[in-house]
């Protein structure tokens, strides 16, 4: 039995990575889904690719009216908006005294003040539907605690846990369950931007810093984008109808909590 059957997902950041992933296995389990991205010829890329389940929309989650209208896009083509996915994020590292007022203000418009308005948005939607929903946030190991050079986007990954708690609190009253995934160190092309700024700052060869990382989680390996599908699944499926404000680390064992 497809576990999400007849239900529509909007995914941010959906064109490539963990998004698209997860866009691929909620459509084989019976949904429909929206590929929001700000890259609006690759989510096209994308959304061909998995087929006539899939919508591309151009969406830039610090802007609220790209916001609404990518909501109002996805209603549109399939009814209903069921499930958000707060996928589209940013990584940023410096030592603390390098910091900048630019780069803090990009990662907490992207990482923190997205989700949450877009949370806002879909809630709205959900609330007018009256069927209620479910909100997945995407939130890290990096938000279970601090790392030296990696100030700003822990902070932001760790205010994602507490938006998480507090939308989750108030939003079940209208039948919506808010939850969150903390993925530890996920493989991907991502990783090239973040061991260049490792190997900025900690001196290291390329790839060294990756290598590191990997080697360093108890399950053996880094994870994939497929290793977070299972709860990107669960959390949307009525077996999580019961869970609310909760964050779930999937990680390979990385992090305890």
């Amino acid at each position: 039995m497809q576990r999400l059957a007849g239900k529509t997902a909007l995914i941010t950041g959906a064109a490539r990575g963990i998004g698209l992933t997860f866009a691929k296995a909620y459509v084989a389990e019976g949904a429909r889904v929206v590929i929001a991205d700000i890259d609006a010829d690759r989510a096209e890329v994308a959304a061909h690719e998995i087929g006539t389940a899939a919508l591309a929309v151009k969406m830039d989650v610090t802007d609220q009216a790209s916001v609404e209208a990518g909501i109002a896009a996805g209603v549109e083509a399939f009814g209903q908006i069921d499930i958000l996915i707060n996928n589209a994020a940013i990584f940023t590292a410096a030592p603390v005294m390098e910091i900048t007022a630019s780069d803090y203000q990009r990662v907490f418009d992207i990482n923190v003040k997205g989700a949450l308005f877009t949370m806002q948005a879909a809630a709205r939607q959900m609330i007018a539907q009256g069927n209620g929903g479910r909100i997945i946030n995407m939130a890290s190991q990096a938000g279970r605690r601090g790392e030296g050079l990696v100030a700003v986007y822990c902070a932001s990954k760790a205010a994602i846990i507490s938006l998480t708690q507090s939308a989750g609190l108030d939003l079940i009253k209208h039948g919506i369950n808010v939850n969150a995934i903390a993925p530890g160190v996920v493989d991907g092309e991502h990783w090239d931007h973040v061991d260049a700024l490792f190997a900025k700052y900690e001196g290291k060869e390329p790839g060294q810093k990756k290598r590191e990382v990997g080697a360093a989680v108890p399950y053996g390996r880094m994870g994939t984008a497929e290793d977070l599908t299972g709860m990107a699944v669960f959390l949307a499926s009525e077996e999580a109808r019961y869970i609310v404000a909760q964050t779930y680390n999937v990680d390979g064992g990385n992090w305890m909590s």
